[in-house]
């Protein structure tokens, strides 16, 4: 039996994975417990590289290793094109990003960030915020920004729009559509180690220069 008689077909298993990572997934133990255990292996990620080599991706991960995204190659100008207006996007939701893991800390009263495996509920913010004017305001600022872009006055709604967002952005993972409740994917330490890599570089110049941190989230 040739080489490629086995690869072919252990590439046809992992073709939805192959799909939904170029389609911008984030794949980590909470959005897909098995897509992630695949990934954990040095084989598979060797085979996917492989496979996407000639796509001028590769397979990336954070430095924890608790989510698998996809990085480019080799930043060529068309990359480095993509690249830009990806950053753009990014830094453009940073901010109310940032502010709405400091409105769950305070709000849930929690001593650190939010992490993977965190449950989250509507109803708790809705109850504290009723009670706290100060939360009520800058959750009513929060989600009117236009990352959020809730058009209402009304706090459920504001809130209904806010957890929206979040789970299209893939921050949550809603395991039951009839259920409110969330809960937190590790796409959220992506964001954290972005935040610090830009703290600590100050700027992401998208050239030849990349760093090894940049190239590894970016």
């Amino acid at each position: 039996m040739s080489e490629s008689s086995v690869v072919e077909p252990c590439m046809v298993a992992l073709g939805p994975l192959l799909e939904r990572l170029l389609a911008g997934d984030f794949v980590c133990a909470v959005s897909d417990e098995s897509a992630f255990r695949h990934l954990q292996d040095e084989a598979t990620r060797e085979r996917i590289d492989a496979y996407l080599r000639p796509l001028n991706r590769r397979l990336a991960t954070n430095a924890e290793g608790s989510v698998y995204f996809l990085a480019w190659h080799r930043l060529d100008e068309a990359a480095r094109d993509q690249l830009s207006r990806q950053l753009n996007d990014t830094v453009t939701s940073l901010l109310p990003l940032l502010e709405w893991l400091q409105l769950v800390q305070e709000a849930l009263g929690r001593d650190g960030l939010t992490a993977p495996g965190d449950v989250l509920k509507p109803a708790d913010f809705s109850s504290r915020c009723e009670d706290n004017q100060g939360l009520r305001e800058r959750l009513e600022r929060l989600a009117t920004d236009p990352f959020f872009g809730s058009q209402s006055d009304q706090l459920d709604a504001q809130l209904k729009q806010v957890f929206k967002r979040l789970k299209e952005h893939g921050y949550l993972l809603q395991p039951h559509a009839d259920r409110q409740y969330f809960v937190v994917t590790a796409k959220i330490d992506y964001l954290i180690e972005l935040v610090r890599l830009i703290r600590d570089e100050e700027q992401l110049p998208v050239d030849d220069q990349v760093s090894a941190g940049q190239e590894r989230l970016l």
